[in-house]
């Protein structure tokens, strides 16, 4: 069978397709990937094929997409919750199709909105949202199929944390951070006494000054593994980095900047497994604060324990992947 994955060209609506595509190929399908070449090299490492349609850099739109799906007649389309003109060409050339979420449905407002019923609205989505986390109205459609979120990082030369004082991981990923937001939240970490690992993204390290020796800065680093060492995780609400943290059982402190990070945060708080300062609220001493509280209380990383054993028990990816052949044959 044959397959084409597409996708926005973000490493925040990309990767979390990645594990399904994988366990795709993995199964013996032939898997491709429609999607700017922004993410062309995380894709290629994994043998997924990717090519971009048209002349689309981060968007796809209908057309772009269109004298693709004729050269490759997939038997199945599975299209990125950021990409709905993907979706509408499926639909047009009576492909069979899939939506794929990032996390948490789609709240209003946020610049990204699905085509309507009528126009490939009515396809069922692959759901990497813990159901405790995901939207009440979202889960009694009945339109999902329960998918675990496995993180996926691209490897970088990292030696793991050793023991000794608690490890917090500071990111606001590859879109939201600013020097001036991560100086503030170094700030106020470097106080504990922690351990801090900050993942800088588009900002350069050199912006940062000179930082305390018990942080460590780097533009990129390995999150997945990171998080498997960390004892809370301090970031902007991004879905991949919220539900990696969760899949590990890290409490989180959240500063939300825009798209849907608050409403994770506030989904964060309402399961006990996280706290929230708004951007009017954040300044070191309250960073400090905050984290200090979370090291402090285990009802929190009790909270977020119990979510990540909630996601163990969904479906894997290759699980998920065998059952594509029937989604192809409109099952």
């Amino acid at each position: 069978m044959r397959v084409l994955f597409a996708s926005s060209a973000s490493v925040g609506h990309t990767y979390p397709m990645i594990p399904l595509a994988v366990a795709a190929r993995d199964a013996g399908h032939e898997v491709h990937w429609a999607t700017g070449e922004h993410v062309h090299a995380a894709l290629a490492a994994n043998g997924l094929r990717p090519f971009r349609p048209a002349d689309s850099f981060y968007e796809i739109y209908a057309e772009d997409l269109e004298p693709e799906l004729a050269r490759l007649r997939p038997d199945l389309v599975v299209h990125g919750w950021g990409v709905p003109g993907a979706a509408v060409a499926a639909h047009r050339a009576g492909i069979p199709g899939l939506w794929h979420g990032f996390g948490r449905a789609i709240p209003e407002g946020i610049g990204l909105e699905l085509p309507s019923d009528t126009v490939a609205g009515g396809r069922p989505h692959l759901d990497i949202c813990p159901p405790s986390l995901q939207d009440s109205g979202f889960l009694a459609t009945g339109n999902r199929i329960a998918l675990r979120p496995v993180p996926h990082a691209e490897p970088v030369a990292w030696a793991t944390p050793g023991a000794g004082e608690p490890l917090v991981y500071l990111t606001f990923g590859t879109a939201f951070g600013t020097a001036a937001l991560l100086t503030t939240a170094i700030r106020g970490l470097a106080a504990l006494g922690a351990r801090v690992v900050v993942a800088t993204g588009r900002v350069p390290v050199a912006d940062l000054g000179d930082l305390p020796d018990n942080v460590t800065a780097r533009a990129w680093v390995p999150q997945a593994e990171l998080l498997r060492h960390a004892d809370v995780a301090v970031h902007h609400g991004g879905s991949g980095t919220t539900l990696g943290a969760l899949a590990f059982g890290v409490p989180q402190l959240v500063l939300p900047q825009g798209a849907d990070q608050f409403a994770n945060a506030e989904a964060l708080r309402a399961v006990g497994a996280g706290l929230r300062l708004l951007p009017d609220e954040v300044d070191a001493d309250a960073v400090a604060h905050q984290v200090r509280g979370l090291l402090r209380d285990g009802a929190h990383r009790d909270a977020a324990r119990a979510v990540a054993g909630e996601i163990a028990r969904m479906p894997a990816p290759d699980e998920v992947a065998r059952l594509l052949p029937e989604y192809a044959r409109g099952g």
